[in-house]
């Protein structure tokens, strides 16, 4: 879907930032972080506080979500192959350490053994050797 019809259907305002930030994870097929997000941008003045503000407009409307965290930053991808209470699977390369998005491969939702505990979100990231560094 394109960036604009986006923010059109959820009532955003089409500002450049956040059609760049789209416009980037349409593109990207996998979670990214914010510094990632604004070397693929292209936009100069794209800096980190634009960029942060755009990603939470941009996940307070269901747009985007965050998929995992990795060495303390978080990495966003486009929220229209999860649902509220489950993503994808990911896999990141322990060599290489490209993440692939394993939107074909589903889960069960976890079921918690102990007491008191409530699952609300399942995300799962898998480790490996991807077929390139095999």
């Amino acid at each position: 879907m394109q960036a604009r019809k986006m923010l059109t259907a959820a009532n955003l305002y089409r500002t450049g930032g956040r059609v760049a930030v789209l416009k980037v994870l349409i593109e990207a097929n996998t979670p990214l972080n914010q510094n990632q997000i604004a070397r693929r941008s292209n936009r100069e003045h794209f800096d980190k506080v634009t960029i942060y503000r755009t990603l939470e407009s941009l996940l307070k409307a269901g747009l985007v979500h965050k998929a995992f965290m990795n060495k303390r930053a978080w990495h966003f991808e486009l929220a229209h192959n999860c649902t509220k209470s489950q993503c994808h699977p990911h896999f990141t390369c322990t060599s290489c350490g490209n993440t692939h998005c394993l939107t074909e491969m589903s889960l069960p939702m976890a079921k918690s053994p102990h007491k008191g505990f409530i699952i609300h979100r399942q995300q799962v990231r898998l480790e490996g050797l991807c077929p390139e560094c095999t």
